[in-house]
């Protein structure tokens, strides 16, 4: 069955390099827990993202239609036994997200570009991707890939991750492969610190990662990664662009 989070939450982005993220991370370690999925430290995620013939999903992030969303399928350290189907949705700085499991069969069929049928289960979610390849011409465009590492807190239901190394792949069709051929995407040192909250960010947490010169960024890991791939530096520069205030809200 679909796992859905109804709520919209919070979501900032912002620009970090090693020593912001070792600062940040010695003021956060007493106060916030690593990832219970993920205790052991940095993990890799790649994903691969669908867009429409007429890459819809690219041009309302750059002209900052709101709401939007995309489809994209994420597994972990490269292993393909938890394979998720989902749906981010955003909505200015708030997003909201529906999951759904995979099978391997029915990833590898949705990388083909193929309707596959389904392995069982209630899962709206798989249904309505199927409709949109088949209405909309939705195909799977580019693999983003990047390692992460998270910390959570309950109050707040905050998550701080830092998200290193991030790169693309054009090779959809070889998403599960151990050695991906891939290319960096941002320049050499640069990272991204992702915050997100509920309701609030508690005050204590948003003390501790105020370093006095975070740079708050308007990104989209898919945007950079086939802008960059499209077009090279121009569009590359107008999909990361900073926001007028670096303060956490």
């Amino acid at each position: 069955m679909d796992r859905f989070r109804e709520k919209y939450r919070h979501e900032q982005k912002f620009l970090v390099d090693e020593r912001d993220i070792a600062l940040i991370t010695a003021r956060i370690r007493p106060l916030m827990k690593p990832d219970a999925f993920h205790p052991e430290g940095a993990y890799r995620i790649r994903s691969v993202y669908f867009d429409d013939w007429q890459d819809s999903a690219l041009r309302q992030n750059l002209s900052g239609v709101s709401p939007r969303s995309k489809f994209r399928i994420r597994i972990y350290n490269e292993s393909m036994d938890a394979i998720h189907l989902e749906q981010k949705i955003k909505a200015h700085d708030l997003t909201r997200k529906k999951s759904c499991r995979l099978t391997e069969t029915e990833c590898l069929s949705l990388l083909r570009g193929r309707a596959v049928r389904s392995a069982g289960g209630d899962r709206p979610l798989f249904t309505l991707l199927q409709t949109e390849m088949l209405l909309r011409r939705l195909l799977p465009r580019i693999i983003v890939e990047y390692e992460r590492t998270a910390y959570t807190c309950r109050d707040g239901n905050v998550r701080v991750t830092f998200d290193r190394n991030l790169a693309s792949s054009d090779y959809v069709l070889r998403f599960p492969d151990q050695e991906l051929p891939k290319r960096p995407v941002m320049a050499a040192g640069q990272h991204i610190m992702e915050v997100k909250y509920d309701e609030f960010l508690p005050g204590f947490i948003r003390k501790a990662l105020d370093t006095g010169k975070l740079e708050r960024i308007t990104f989209s890991k898919y945007v950079l990664c086939r802008s960059h791939a499209l077009s090279g530096t121009s569009q590359k520069t107008a999909s990361l662009s900073f926001s007028d205030t670096n303060r956490l809200i």
